[in-house]
């Protein structure tokens, strides 16, 4: 991936487009092959130039495909989605995992037997949709965008549980003479409300009337 990793940030996956398409390049580069060797045999080598030429352009052809192939990757990390393009250009859009809503694969008869797709991804960015053909493997890209997903919202309520933590002891350590030695625990009680809040345990409601009966404690 030409794109730099930021802090803290690592690669879970990279696919390509399905390799169906170097099929094509590649029997290009063979035909070029063949005919460059029936011209030497079948002109008893008067047009023996013109066959390597045609062998030649056939080569650099299908390399150029293969290595177009390399450099048209999707990339998923731990923190977003990468859609990589461009042999000698660069372009590169991102979907971060947190604007991620939705991800969906479909596959026709051809993409099921040779494992390749159509890949959907929604997010609430204004352009709505974006789409990625012929994955290979589509299934296994959204498999892993989905678990980068729930890894991230994890670490995000963890991370939020422990500011509020952090808050509430250094409220608590500022208070100590009048609330006793107990209070900083309530920082420790509201961190446990906090995350089970989060996981869809406690309703705001409940949250919020077991928060007020620690903090009234």
């Amino acid at each position: 991936m030409r794109t730099p990793l930021q802090k803290g940030e690592k690669i879970l996956l990279v696919t390509y487009s399905s390799w169906t398409l170097l099929v094509v390049p590649f029997l290009i580069a063979l035909a070029g092959i063949v005919a460059s060797y029936c011209l030497e045999v079948y002109t008893h080598g008067f047009l023996y130039h013109w066959g390597w030429i045609i062998a030649i352009l056939g080569i650099l052809f299908s390399l150029i495909k293969y290595y177009s192939w390399k450099a048209n990757i999707w990339v998923v990390t731990n923190f977003r989605v990468v859609d990589e393009t461009g042999l000698l250009s660069h372009y590169a859009k991102e979907s971060p995992l947190d604007k991620i809503n939705n991800v969906s694969y479909d596959q026709t008869i051809m993409g099921r037997l040779f494992n390749y797709g159509h890949v959907e991804i929604q997010t609430a960015a204004e352009v709505g949709a974006t789409d990625y053909f012929n994955v290979n493997h589509p299934k296994r890209l959204k498999d892993t965008i989905t678990a980068a997903q729930s890894a991230y919202k994890d670490l995000q309520f963890s991370n939020q549980a422990l500011q509020m933590a952090a808050a509430m002891n250094h409220n608590a350590r500022g208070t100590v003479a009048t609330a006793g030695p107990g209070a900083p625990a309530i920082a420790i009680e509201l961190e446990k409300l906090f995350e089970l809040k989060q996981k869809g345990a406690l309703s705001e409601e409940e949250y919020n009337k077991a928060k007020s009966r620690l903090l009234n404690h």
